[in-house]
């Protein structure tokens, strides 16, 4: 029998047990040799910075979940309606969000959180309160500064809460170890706590002089100073707001999806206000209407104050630098005192008593409102005062027909002495119901009832929405003095940012219809049964 040397027999051994090894690494626990503990490959995931490094990263994204998820709080405060959230930032701060103006931002207090605090809206019971009882205003500061207060405190608990859930709820689902999960839980907690450490001892209350603003407040730092005035922010409401009106009517300008009416540059332009109610955002937005439809002369058909006092005049003072001629008629919250007063502005048109003036190319007549209810009382018989009133002004408008000076436009405040002229004149305006409308009376004359230019000033909060800012642009043919269009313009009330501009064409201007207006109306008597 042969003998195997010595060596092959080596070999041969030493092939076997590196299969054996071989086997065993293929059926062995992952990450572990038996009795030599983790391999080589795996060793790193064991290093304790690699942990530490994991372990902050399940906390921080926990924790931004966690306040993402239930992290804010709804606060009134004062008559207002927000939202009060913090958010991860690298650079701190505030932020508050302010419709429609934008946002400002605040260099508050340096920490790894950010305060974002939503106005929403503003709430009408509230403000009602305030309108009715104005010696509330005097502690307003006070019971503000308690809402933030609370609102902040709420806040800080309902964030404690969520960073701790968020973290705890991530740290469970990546380790599946309570005791991993309750460590994730308690390091948000403490890193949640040295930030708000952080944020109280770098606070800096002088931070609301020196405001950063965005959106449609970008200009306003050279406008609103140091921001501590109440009066000067609501200055940079109106010029912002007028703003608004001259970027939409802008975009107005570009759309090609108008009815097919052009106006040309001989075409008379009126802008007809109503009811502004002492709300001083409406000089800027008429303003602005103004310059950008390039008006010929506005006609404000009443309510421009609110109780028609003296002291309420230099709301008035306004109007001579608006940039057109302003052609105006008593409402029922204007009072003889009020009209007296625009008698002796520069540049305004007062009529009444059926009184006709001619002011860039047409002739206006008009009659103030025969009511003073300041008080919205219900006067007897104010449907027939009003009635009354109608057939003063038709009167008033037959007699400048016979003399051969018709009237191109009457004005009234009340729709119902409106509707009186039907037949006597091509188109009266009027006001007083809040909300827009047009129609061809029974015999020939369109009325047009204007809404609210001041968005019913101070009456806007007994509603439940805010009041829209209306206005028209009305084109009128220079020859013919007959309306070919007119432009409806309505603005959101306060806190809305919304806008709309659309286009209305006079029956003779309709696709398919004769192009030319038709002729004003006859000299003869109305037909029998029509308004005096």
């Amino acid at each position: 029998m042969a003998r195997v040397p010595v060596a092959a027999t080596a070999t041969v051994r030493r092939t076997a047990d590196r299969a054996r090894r071989a086997l065993h690494a293929l059926t062995r626990r992952p990450g572990h040799d038996r009795g030599k503990g983790p391999v080589p490959e795996l060793a790193a995931r064991q290093n304790p910075y690699a942990r530490a490094l994991g372990l902050v990263c399940v906390v921080l994204l926990g924790a931004w979940l966690g306040l993402l998820t239930v992290g804010d709080v709804r606060v009134p405060v004062g008559p207002m309606n927000t939202t009060m959230t913090l958010r991860p930032s690298l650079t701190g701060g505030t932020k508050i969000n302010i419709s429609p103006l934008g946002a400002l931002e605040l260099r508050s207090h340096e920490a790894p959180l950010r305060l974002d605090v939503d106005v929403d809206r503003l709430d009408p019971e509230r403000s009602q309160a305030l309108v009715e009882h104005p010696e509330r205003l005097a502690g307003l500061q006070d019971e503000i500064v308690r809402d933030v207060e609370h609102g902040t405190l709420d806040l800080a608990v309902r964030s404690c809460m969520a960073v701790v859930a968020g973290a705890t709820a991530l740290g469970l689902a990546v380790y599946r170890r309570p005791r991993r999960a309750l460590a994730s839980g308690g390091l948000a907690l403490c890193l949640l706590a040295g930030s708000g450490v952080t944020a109280f001892a770098t606070w800096n209350p002088e931070s609301v002089l020196e405001p950063k603003y965005s959106g449609l407040l970008a200009s306003a730092p050279s406008l609103v100073g140091d921001a501590r005035s109440i009066v000067s922010e609501f200055d940079v409401y109106q010029k912002e707001l007028a703003r608004l009106v001259t970027n939409v009517t802008k975009l107005y300008d570009v759309t090609s999806t108008l009815p097919a009416y052009e106006p040309d540059p001989t075409t008379i332009r009126v802008l007809h206000v109503s009811d502004i109610h002492l709300n001083p955002a409406s000089w800027k937005i008429i303003a602005s209407l103004v310059k950008q439809y390039a008006i010929d002369v506005i006609v404000d058909s009443g309510d421009t104050m609110d109780h028609g006092s003296a002291a309420e005049n230099g709301f008035l003072d306004p109007i001579p630098d608006l940039g057109a001629p302003y052609v105006w008629v008593r409402g029922n919250h204007d009072s003889t005192e009020t009209q007296r007063y625009l008698e002796r502005l520069r540049n305004v048109h007062v009529l009444d008593d059926g009184r006709a003036v001619t002011v860039a190319g047409l002739r206006f007549a008009g009659i103030g409102d025969p009511q003073f209810t300041p008080d919205r009382s219900a006067v007897p018989g104010g449907d027939t005062v009003e009635d009354l009133a109608g057939a003063r002004l038709a009167s008033a408008l037959r007699d400048q027909r016979a003399a051969g000076t018709p009237v191109d436009i009457a004005v009234a405040h009340e729709p119902r002495a409106a509707r009186g002229t039907d037949g006597t004149v091509p188109l009266v305006l009027a006001g007083h119901l809040h909300h827009e409308g047009t129609e061809v009376m029974e015999y020939g004359t369109r009325l047009r009832i204007e809404g609210s230019t001041g968005g019913s000033g101070l009456r806007a909060v007994e509603r439940r929405y805010p009041a829209p800012i209306e206005a028209s642009v009305l084109y009128l043919d220079r020859d013919t003095r007959r309306l070919q269009a007119w432009d409806e313009i309505r603005l959101g009330g306060l806190g809305l940012t919304t806008a709309e501009v659309s286009r209305h064409l006079a029956e003779e201007n309709q696709p398919g219809a004769t192009p030319s207006p038709a002729p004003s109306p006859s000299p003869s008597t109305p037909p029998s049964g029509a308004s005096p």
